[in-house]
């Protein structure tokens, strides 16, 4: 069962303060957008009752934002693109046992090499974990089949770590 967020309609006073100044000009632009960087704050939790057919949910509250003026903008999206980046970098391991990047995260990078090895890094975790997590599952494994497995992890992070192929690592 996901637990599902709500905002409440209330923000606190710093961002109350923060957004004020842009109200009106927010108003008299039907459809704009504006940049902002907030702060979460947890304010309510529903846990319903195991029987009860009721998702459960958590609340936040906008508890203090900073507008970015029209010179910081850009470095503020700056910012959400790499963040963006970082959440959804994915690829595949080829047969080298070299991580390709999805054209959808080769998209995003924009040609920036820190980027891109930000990128390789996360999604070649993310396989690493899911095939740790898999090879924990597994019941009945001997100790010489956990350590043969342990040592492919080693030798697939090396390989990620190093930008080799696993067995020049």
């Amino acid at each position: 069962m996901t637990t599902s967020l709500k905002f409440d309609s209330k923000v606190g006073s710093a961002a109350a303060a923060a957004i004020e100044p842009h109200v009106r000009p927010i108003y008299d632009r039907p459809g704009c957008r504006v940049m902002a960087i907030v702060e979460l704050v947890h304010v309510e939790r529903v846990q319903p009752a195991p029987e009860a057919d009721k998702e459960p949910s958590v609340k936040v509250r906008i508890a203090h934002m900073e507008v970015p003026n029209r010179d910081q903008e850009g470095f503020v999206r700056e910012a959400q693109r790499a963040l963006f980046l970082q959440r959804t970098a994915a690829g595949t391991l080829d047969d080298d046992g070299q991580l390709v990047l999805t054209e959808s995260t080769m998209k995003h990078i924009g040609g920036l090499l820190h980027e891109v090895e930000v990128a390789r890094l996360r999604a070649g975790l993310r396989h690493w974990v899911a095939y740790a997590a898999r090879v924990n599952s597994l019941t009945g494994l001997t100790v010489s089949e956990m350590q043969h497995e342990l040592d492919t992890v080693a030798q697939g992070l090396a390989a990620l770590l190093n930008n080799a192929p696993e067995e020049e690592s």
